[in-house]
């Protein structure tokens, strides 16, 4: 396991991580999940949007929708 050191810039705190954690951006995402913290990289377009819907629960819309019947209608 990898050790990163914290330290104290300005008013912030920051990690300063190894050199096999580089990332590419300039921005990461961080959040909580139980007691850890977790920094990723910050995805973009697509990519963000694939992950939000797989985020969603898989009872949000039902298995089966019923329509109701076409209306007729004489041409206009």
């Amino acid at each position: 396991m990898a050790i990163a050191r914290v330290f104290k810039s300005g008013n912030s705190q920051a990690v300063r991580l190894p050199k096999k954690f580089r990332v590419k951006s300039s921005e990461v995402e961080i959040f909580r999940r139980g007691d850890e913290i977790v920094l990723r990289e910050k995805a973009g377009g697509m990519v963000r949007v694939l992950d939000l819907l797989a985020a969603l629960p898989a009872d949000m819309f039902p298995k089966k929708r019923k329509d109701p019947q076409a209306q007729r209608r004489k041409g206009l």
